[in-house]
């Protein structure tokens, strides 16, 4: 046995592909280094959705199919809006997609495309008593999110985010997905169970740490003393380290790179880079039998924050980014794979004879 399936070879998938001992992320066939930046979220959402939809269109009519579906998912959610109100955001959205059918068209697949991209944004400003903003379908996918939300500029940076945290492998949440959809369930409740997955903090809810953790840093005004404090306590520092990678995360350096063409990140992006590599000096002194590096929180936790995102929407940003490639997994094991069905180790005593 295996504990937490640990080197289990649990599915055959043509969707992405993690080398943690050579720090590489593929997605289809690509380098994460030639998709961040240099394809739109539409296209790698064409990209990774081949082969599971025989009506899938090209990339710019895809494009147009996803923008109309943003529209229909925000006249979808605006009477729910009040309703979900009480919720926090992941929560309100998570409840929002679970009123979605349960079909396993393309049609379905971009509506739950789209439906985080409306309702993260929606969500965020009815906390701050503002108006939701209609979406434009004109617009490209990302930029239409920062729109939204209400900000001006930062689409590019949020659209190689997305990009960025697509698909990765048989993560938790994706794993997740592929057991619901073996079942022969819909796309809806395998994006649910992938959901659920990703909220736990050991998955998709460490990124709003980092920040608190710089802020605290700032406060102080000592980097080492705090770090060296954090580490003589056995606490964990947000943003380095990773299950897989034993090497440098590849998709720290894509956000990093994404984060630079916003301006007002400039100051945030200098004080963080000192903290990073202050951290990297202190963790390869102490943690000599491990590497430990930077992983993808740390400038997922910058980019969103210069973005507009409040830190308590981080985990639902990601899920707008990552649930492409649960909807990829679902529809690749739905149509090639068998009901995931292993076994467990049974430990306590065996029932005895009245």
């Amino acid at each position: 046995m295996n504990s937490g399936l640990e080197d289990i070879v649990a599915a055959e998938t043509v969707l992405s592909d993690v080398d943690g001992e050579a720090g590489r992320l593929t997605i289809r066939g690509h380098p994460l280094s030639a998709l961040a930046g240099r394809k739109t979220f539409e296209e790698v959402v064409h990209l990774l959705f081949q082969g599971f939809f025989d009506d899938l269109p090209d990339p710019d009519r895809l494009t147009a199919i996803l923008g109309q579906a943003r529209a229909e998912a925000f006249d979808r959610a605006l009477p729910l809006l009040p309703l979900l109100a009480p919720l926090p955001v992941y929560d309100g959205m998570r409840a929002a997609l679970a009123a979605m059918p349960d079909g396993v068209t393309l049609d379905d697949a971009l509506r739950l495309v789209a439906a985080p991209a409306v309702l993260i944004p929606a969500l965020i400003r009815q906390a701050r008593n503002e108006e939701p903003v209609a979406p434009d379908p004109a617009c490209g996918h990302a930029a239409d999110v920062v729109r939204m939300l209400g900000r001006e500029g930062g689409g590019a940076a949020l659209d190689a985010y997305l990009v960025t945290v697509s698909d990765h492998g048989l993560n938790a949440s994706t794993f997740a997905s592929r057991v619901v959809a073996s079942t022969q369930a819909g796309l809806t409740s395998a994006v649910l169970a992938g959901l659920g997955a990703l909220k736990g903090p050991l998955h998709g809810g460490a990124p709003g740490p980092v920040i608190a953790m710089l802020d605290e840093i700032a406060a102080e005004g000592d980097a080492r003393a705090w770090i060296d404090r954090a580490l003589n306590h056995g606490d964990r520092l947000m943003g380095f380290g990773h299950r897989i990678y034993r090497v440098r995360d590849p998709r720290a350096d894509a956000l990093k790179a994404a984060l630079k063409t916003l301006d007002r990140a400039d100051d945030r992006l200098a004080f963080a880079e000192e903290v990073e590599r202050i951290a990297l000096v202190a963790l390869r002194q102490r943690k000599q039998s491990r590497v430990i590096e930077t992983n993808v929180e740390f400038y997922t936790a910058l980019l969103l924050e210069a973005a507009g995102f409040p830190t308590e929407s981080f985990t639902g940003v990601f899920a707008m980014g990552r649930v492409v490639g649960w909807i990829a997994h679902a529809r690749e094991q739905a149509l090639t794979g068998r009901l995931i069905r292993p076994k467990s180790l049974y430990v306590e005593e065996h029932a005895r004879a009245a």
